[in-house]
């Protein structure tokens, strides 16, 4: 059973940035020389990283969620997914990823024991996906997509920051493939992290308004409940005759987290009890200086115990003092 938070939230969903590594630049996201790198040393060992999960799914986490940076960037990666498959009581294992190099890794990884993936992409077309990530190829992505697709890793489902002036024109376009079999779209809305290129008070399109559009263009959406919803924030809904479903993710206007149901572990080892908070419980140093088992599910505990009731977007941008890269979102 989950052990649950000052607020009665319990509390079943680890994820786990494997790397701050990317191969892509988005300009939401990342500077277009990057972020400063961690140190190799700094960086969590597979062998650290199948510890801490064992002990989370020993204290009721049940839903893991490799994200990066890009994960798919870190050296051996299957080799981690078949570790962390193996830990008794883990339910659901997953990935985010942007999907350029799921070609050759969908297959090792469904192998491996990965249930699914989530694949991150903008738009639909060629030259605005070069812009929006400063390199990398659509195509890559969507045989990418068809790969997981292939290995069985469903659903896939497709993860569209929407940002106005940017790619908030192509909503109702994203929106039509869930007409089609196996298309899982989900319109999240773009956070204020910091000093990123695109953030601005109108940066944001809210989901009010991407599902307004959806709905003036290709018909009434019906609220999906049960099947095709995740264990996050979306809400979903299905397009009259859609064999998929659109989900909305909200984090500014209709903030959830009244549901919150997770920790976050960075690349370099520290948990963090919210995304979107400076609050940071270092794992790594305790880990590497011999800390018992006990010790550690104590500080599992400290970041439960500390998770706030609400972010406070609304009231500023975040002054996110780790790198997005290092989270995984």
């Amino acid at each position: 059973m989950a052990y649950t938070d000052n607020y009665a939230r319990p509390i079943n969903y680890l994820r786990v940035s494997v790397t701050d590594l990317c191969n892509l630049r988005c300009v939401y996201c990342m500077p277009e020389g990057g972020v400063p790198k961690l140190a190799h040393d700094d960086v969590l060992r597979f062998e650290e990283i199948v510890r801490i999960v064992r002990l989370a799914v020993e204290m009721g986490i049940v839903h893991v969620r490799l994200t990066g940076g890009e994960p798919l960037a870190r050296k051996g990666i299957a080799e981690l997914v078949a570790d962390l498959a193996h830990i008794p009581g883990l339910d659901d294992l997953s990935m985010t990823t942007n999907g350029t190099l799921l070609r050759e890794h969908a297959g090792p990884l469904a192998r491996a024991g990965l249930g699914r993936v989530n694949v991150s992409l903008d738009t639909l077309r060629p030259e605005r996906f070069r812009h929006i990530t400063r390199r990398g190829e659509l195509a890559d992505v969507l045989t990418g997509r068809e790969a997981a697709l292939d290995a069985g890793l469903r659903p896939v489902k497709v993860n569209v920051v929407v940002v106005r002036g940017m790619n908030d024109d192509e909503v109702v376009d994203l929106a039509r493939l869930t007409l089609e079999p196996d298309w899982h779209i989900r319109f999240i809305e773009v956070m204020p992290l910091g000093k990123q290129t695109y953030w601005s008070g109108n940066g944001v399109v809210s989901s009010g308004e991407a599902r307004a559009r959806v709905e003036a263009a290709l018909g009434p959406l019906t609220a999906v409940h049960g099947a095709g919803e995740g264990v996050g924030p979306a809400r979903y809904y299905q397009l009259p005759g859609a064999a998929g479903t659109l989900g909305f993710i909200s984090p500014i206007t209709e903030h959830f987290c009244y549901a919150c149901n997770r920790l976050r572990l960075t690349a370099d080892g520290r948990l963090l009890p919210c995304l979107l908070s400076n609050i940071a419980i270092d794992l790594r140093t305790p880990l590497r200086a011999g800390a018992s088992d006990a010790d550690l599910g104590a500080l599992l505990l400290k970041a439960i115990a500390s998770k706030p009731q609400r972010h406070h977007l609304a009231e500023n941008a975040l002054s996110q003092s780790i790198p997005m890269s290092q989270i995984g979102g």
